[in-house]
């Protein structure tokens, strides 16, 4: 799916800006590059329909391990390389992938009896596959209601779909400037990456340091590289339509999804707000639609692409009336072949209706108004939505029960925090911080509950299900974070602590607990660094907070940073400072 008339326009652009470091490859690099990974895969035993996982950081090289198994007709499995070990391994058996492609340090503690192939593996390069539109593009894991991981086939009609819609709808041509954000194993990775190749764009991938920073700072980057598109997950995006933004701003479309939108964009902006929604089964957009800045109630979540159709229906199957509620199903071009090894699963999801069709049962639930606009109002089961990442509380509870001291778990949301209520074995004490840590080696960081609660017996219904409605105050009967917290000490450490608890909205953590643990994200780790470089005086950022994650050795960074600050005074400026503190 590369462009094959770009000439030597740049294909992707990876590193700092304005870095001497930074990669760029042209097209013919790139499908030199590809074909020869491609060639090397072959070697190896890969063919046309097989499925390879890959396990890279974002990079150049990630992109042409993704151009080369496409090139062989086979699908990539998609992993993100922060994930647990354990969780990229089982990823791997499910899918039944046949190769990885992954550092050789690393890809054998994942790989299994797989070969593991270097990402800078070369061989004579072989022709590009025909890619028939049943052919699987990739396979990707989404959060399972069973306690595992959902595997959702696409295929490549279902991406080719996307794509021609996405082409068409934002101007991409040879050399639009598109922005490489979204997780490597989220989907919206698919809807960056492919377009622009498609259509001959160049790619621009920010560095790691650069995604960590604050809204304020990724801004900067997309004016800085002139980016023309680009997507950011609903909770950044209402960050950056809230800013201005200067008149270098390249940047037209502003792409967003993942989460309810509660935001509009403010009036002048010079992008325009797209609002979008799509289960990872209807190849990522379903619906699309630009957001204004006046309007009253919730943005839309927009109107049908192209070639899908979308449905609201009753418990019966049947339409609702005309502005009612109902749950939201999808047919048309985009909607996925169904779950990798899973047919019950498939047969549940996937539905034959008899007027429509094929169509994918979403289970969120939605209004169509007068205009056609299309309103999300929620979910219709159990599954959440914590900070744009869709989760299902079984996978949790699961995962929780299999530690052995648990007999019994619920999951669920309150006051936007994920929240576990755990029933111990008998005998047996629990720390939500020896939870936390057991739980991060099978499940990545979102789906780890901020608080865990202490309950004798799960609350079920009349039918014996579990009644969620009925789960107590999770704070009446809070797991304990560890058997002894160590408490602040020094007066940085106590000024930092309560910093951290007012954003947390939780004081329950000693010094030496993980903020990222305790709840705590991005957006709340931006307002933590303002309020200590306010504080403190300090030039801290974000990626202090994501490198040191607890009260003491964010403590010990701000001491080595005031220090250092002290050194580099001449006499004369201290002898000022003694003498005028405040200034």
């Amino acid at each position: 799916m590369l462009h094959h008339h770009a000439g030597l326009q740049a294909a992707l652009c990876y590193g700092p800006s304005g870095s001497r470091g930074e990669t760029r490859l042209t097209y013919p690099e790139l499908a030199v590059q590809s074909g020869e990974l491609a060639g090397a895969l072959h070697a190896g035993g890969v063919r046309a329909g097989d499925c390879v996982a890959v396990s890279l950081p974002r990079s150049a090289e990630h992109v042409v391990a993704l151009v080369a198994i496409r090139q062989l007709g086979a699908a990539y499995l998609p992993l993100d390389p922060e994930w647990p070990v354990a969780r990229q391994t089982a990823l791997v058996s499910r899918a039944g992938a046949t190769a990885l492609i992954a550092p050789a340090d690393r890809g054998a503690a994942i790989a299994g009896a797989i070969p593991v192939v270097d990402p800078a593996a070369r061989a004579a390069p072989i022709g590009a596959a025909d890619h028939g539109a049943d052919d699987l593009a990739y396979v990707i894991y989404t959060s399972g209601s069973t306690g595992e991981p959902k595997g959702v086939e696409v295929t490549n009609g279902n991406l080719a779909a996307l794509v021609a819609w996405h082409i068409a709808a934002f101007g991409l041509q040879p050399g639009t400037r598109s922005a490489h954000l979204a997780g490597l194993a989220f989907d919206a990775a698919a809807w960056e990456i492919w377009p622009v190749l498609a259509s001959g764009g160049t790619l621009v991938i920010p560095d790691d340091e650069t995604l960590r920073y604050d809204a304020a700072r990724l801004a900067d980057w997309l004016v800085a590289e002139r980016v023309e598109v680009a997507f950011a997950p609903t909770a950044i995006a209402e960050q950056l339509i809230a800013r201005e933004w200067p008149d270098t701003t390249c940047l037209r479309v502003l792409l967003t999804g993942a989460d309810r939108l509660k935001a509009r964009p403010r009036p002048g902006l010079p992008f325009t707000l797209v609002n979008n929604y799509g289960p990872t089964e209807c190849t990522v957009v379903a619906t699309s639609g630009p957001v204004s800045s006046d309007g009253a109630g919730l943005p839309a979540i927009g109107t049908p692409l192209p070639d899908v159709q979308v449905h609201l229906l009753d418990a019966a199957q049947a339409p609702v009336a005309e502005g009612a509620e109902g749950e939201i199903w999808i047919g048309g071009a985009q909607v996925a072949r169904g779950y990798r090894g899973d047919p019950r699963l498939t047969a549940d999801r996937f539905v034959s209706h008899p007027q429509w069709g094929r169509l994918y049962r979403t289970g969120d639930l939605g209004r169509r108004d007068n205009e056609g606009q299309i309103h999300f109002l929620g979910r219709a089961d159990a599954q959440i939505k914590v900070r744009g990442h869709r989760i299902e509380p079984g996978e949790i509870e699961a995962a929780l029960v299999a530690i052995g001291t648990i007999a019994g778990a619920a999951v669920a949301v309150r006051d936007d925090d994920l929240i576990a209520w755990v029933v111990p074995r008998a005998g047996v004490q629990l720390t939500a911080h020896a939870l936390r840590a057991q739980l991060a080696d099978s499940l990545p960081a979102p789906m780890i509950p901020a608080r865990f609660a202490l309950i004798e017996a799960l609350p079920l219904n009349h039918s014996g299900k579990l009644d969620r409605s009925a789960l107590p105050d999770p704070m009446r009967t809070a797991l304990p974070e560890t058997h002894a917290a160590r408490a602040p000490q020094s007066p940085t450490e106590q000024r930092f602590a309560a910093i951290i608890a007012e954003a947390i909205g939780r004081s329950d953590f000693g010094i030496d607990d993980d903020f990222f643990l305790l709840g705590g994200h991005s957006l709340l780790g931006t307002q933590v660094i303002v309020k200590a470089r306010e504080a403190f005086g300090v030039d801290l950022t974000l990626l202090h907070l994501f490198e040191a994650r607890t009260v003491a050795r964010l403590a010990a960074v701000v001491e080595d940073m005031a220090m250092a600050h002290l050194a580099s005074l001449s006499d004369a400026d201290i002898a000022r400072l003694m003498a005028d503190p405040a200034g």
